[in-house]
C-alpha cells in the first residue's frame, strides 16, 4: 500500500543546479594528503596515489578545496613550491599528519602538486588563502604566481618550477573560520579584513588577468555573525562596491553519536541534525539578501558531513564509513537541489581518510565509501534545471522536530528527460512510494538504488567496499505514467524518466 508520494512539477523550475554543489575538501590533517592522494612510496614519480587519483576522477569532481581548514590559517604558500629537497618542515599548528597526528608539515605537496591533481581528476581548484597569520600581499602572491601569464619574477618562479601556462584558478576563499581558528574575529573585523585582502586579490581581475576572480568570504552557524558581516562589507562608507562573490559557513553534525553504539532513535536524531541545513541555508540567504542578493553573491557550503566521537586527534579524524552516513548525504544533496536558486557550490568534508570521506586507503589498497556511491548515483543532476517537489509523507516525532521518513528532489536535462533521487529516511521500514511526473509517458524508466539489505551501520573496508554498488530497483509503472516503487530501509534511490 502506497504511504508516500512524489510529485515533480516539470514547469516549476528553481535553477540550474551548479555542477560545484558536488565539490570536495581536502585538508592537510591526519592521512588526508599524506597517504591519501600524495606517497613519497607510490609507483607514480610525481607521488601521486594513482588507485585513488583514479576513484576521483571516475566521480568527475566539479572542484575541490585546499588546503584548508584550519591549515590554511597557518599555511604560507610559498614553504610548498620549488624543489622538495628545499622546502622547509614547518609546524601544523591546528592538526597533523597521519593517525599519529604529528604536528609537522614536510610541505612535499604543495600548490603545484596540487594544481597537477586538479588537472588530472578534471576538477577546478579553489585555494583557501591565509587570512589569519598571512597578509594581504602573500596572497596577492599567490594569485599572481597561479594566474599571471606576464614577465615577473612570480611567474618566472613558476615557469622554472616546471610549469609554462598558468593554472587560471577561478575560485579564491578569503579566509576560514575566523570567528574561530582563523584569528577569533568580530563579524565586523573579518569584514575589515575581508574587505583588505580583496583589494590586493581582486584587483588582479580584468587587470592583470582578463577574467574575473570569484571570491569566497567565510561566515558562521551563528547568523547574527553573519548578519553583522554583511552590514560592515557592504557599508557604503567604503566607497566603492564590496567584493564579494560568495559567503559560506560549515555545518557538521552527529558530534555526539557514534554509528556502531547506538539505535534506530539515535539514527533519527542524527538524520534531525542533517536536515538542519536546509535552515541553516535559508538563514545564511536571507543575510545576504538582507544587504545584496543572493543573484549577485551565492550561498556556499564549504565544510559540511557527519563528524563523530571517534573522529578526534588521536585518531588522524578518523571515522567509520556507513549505510547511515551516506544516508545523511543524499539527503543533504536534496536539500541542495532544492536551493539550486541560491546554491553555487558545497565541499564535504574530506576527500580522503578524513571525517565523511568519500575514498579510503589501507595499505596498498584504496576503495569507494558508501558516500562515494550516493555521490555517483546524484551525478545526473549535476547542471541540470532543478524543478519543484511536493512530497507526501508519513513523518516521526523526534524530540521536538518532526522527521520526514521520505525525502526527493527533482531536475530536468536539456533533453526533457527528468531525474528524480529520493531517500527512506527510515531505518525501521520500507515505505512505497509513488511518483508522478507532470507531462511524462512513463515509456522509458531507469531506477536504481543504493543500500538495499544493509544495515545502517554497516561499516565498508577493502573487502566489502564493491557491496555497496547501485543495484537496479523493481518499478511498476501505470497507464498514466506513476512509477511506483518500494524503497527498503536505509535506501537512496535515483530513477530516470522520459
Amino acid at each position: 500500500m502506497t504511504d508516500a508520494r512524489v510529485t515533480v512539477h516539470t514547469e516549476a523550475g528553481i535553477d540550474r543546479i551548479e555542477p560545484e554543489v558536488h565539490g570536495h575538501f581536502a585538508e592537510h590533517l591526519g592521512r588526508c594528503i599524506y597517504d591519501g592522494i600524495w606517497t613519497d612510496d607510490s609507483v607514480d614519480e610525481e607521488g601521486f596515489r594513482e588507485d585513488v587519483v583514479e576513484l576521483l576522477a571516475d566521480l568527475e569532481l566539479p572542484v575541490l578545496r585546499w588546503p584548508g581548514g584550519c591549515f590554511a590559517d597557518d599555511y604560507h604558500w610559498e614553504d610548498g613550491v620549488g624543489p622538495r629537497e628545499d622546502r622547509p618542515r614547518r609546524r601544523n599548528l591546528f592538526w597533523g599528519q597521519g593517525r599519529e597526528m604529528i604536528p609537522e608539515e614536510s610541505n612535499a605537496f604543495g600548490t603545484d602538486e596540487f594544481l597537477e591533481l586538479c588537472e588530472r581528476i578534471g576538477t577546478e581548484p579553489y585555494l583557501a588563502a591565509n587570512v589569519g597569520s598571512g597578509d594581504p600581499q602573500e596572497a596577492a602572491n599567490w594569485v599572481e604566481y597561479c594566474n599571471y601569464d606576464g614577465d615577473t619574477e612570480l611567474a618566472d618562479r613558476r615557469r622554472d618550477n616546471g610549469r609554462e601556462e598558468p593554472y587560471d584558478v577561478k575560485y579564491w576563499g578569503l579566509g576560514n573560520e575566523n570567528w574561530g581558528c582563523g584569528g577569533q574575529m568580530s563579524p565586523e573585523q573579518y569584514a575589515r579584513e575581508y574587505r583588505r585582502f580583496a583589494t590586493y586579490v581582486g584587483t588582479q581581475s580584468a587587470h592583470m588577468l582578463d577574467y574575473d576572480l570569484d571570491l569566497i568570504a567565510c561566515g558562521f552557524e551563528n547568523h547574527e555573525w553573519n548578519h553583522r558581516f554583511m552590514e560592515e562589507v557592504s557599508d557604503p562608507k567604503w566607497g566603492v562596491e564590496f567584493p564579494l562573490d560568495h559567503l559560506t559557513l560549515h555545518h557538521y553534525y552527529g558530534r555526539t553519536m557514534t554509528v556502531s553504539e547506538s539505535d534506530e532513535d539515535d539514527y533519527d536524531q542524527f538524520l534531525v541534525e542533517a536536515l538542519e541545513m536546509d535552515h541553516h541555508i535559508e538563514r545564511l540567504a536571507s543575510a545576504i539578501n538582507a544587504f545584496s542578493t543572493t543573484r549577485d553573491i551565492g550561498v556556499i557550503i564549504d565544510e559540511w558531513g557527519s563528524w563523530h566521537p571517534e573522529a578526534q586527534g588521536g585518531s588522524g579524524l578518523e571515522q567509520p564509513g556507513t549505510v547511515l552516513d551516506a544516508l545523511s548525504a543524499a539527503a543533504v544533496l536534496d536539500i541542495f537541489n532544492d536551493h539550486a536558486d541560491v546554491m553555487t557550490m558545497s565541499n564535504i568534508a574530506q576527500t580522503v581518510n578524513v571525517l565523511q570521506c568519500l575514498i579510503e586507503t589501507q595499505g596498498d589498497d584504496a576503495f569507494a565509501r558508501p558516500t562515494y556511491r550516493v555521490y555517483d548515483l546524484y551525478a545526473p543532476h549535476k547542471g541540470n534545471e532543478a524543478v519543484t517537489t511536493s512530497i507526501e509523507t508519513p513523518t516521526r516525532e523526534v524530540d521536538d522536530e518532526e522527521l520526514p521518513l521520505v525525502g526527493a528532489s527533482a531536475s530536468v536535462d536539456d533533453d526533457g528527460e527528468v531525474y528524480v533521487t529520493a531517500t527512506n529516511l527510515d531505518t525501521r521500514a520500507s515505505h512505497t512510494v509513488e511518483f508522478t511526473v507532470e507531462d511524462a509517458t512513463g515509456d522509458d524508466i531507469d531506477a536504481q538504488v543504493l543500500f538495499e539489505g544493509q544495515e545502517p551501520d554497516l561499516e565498508v573496508d577493502a573487502d566489502n567496499a564493491d557491496a555497496f554498488a547501485a543495484d537496479d530497483l523493481d518499478v511498476s509503472v501505470d497507464g498514466d505514467g506513476t512509477v511506483t516503487a518500494e524503497l527498503a530501509p536505509a535506501t537512496v534511490a535515483g530513477i530516470s524518466v522520459e
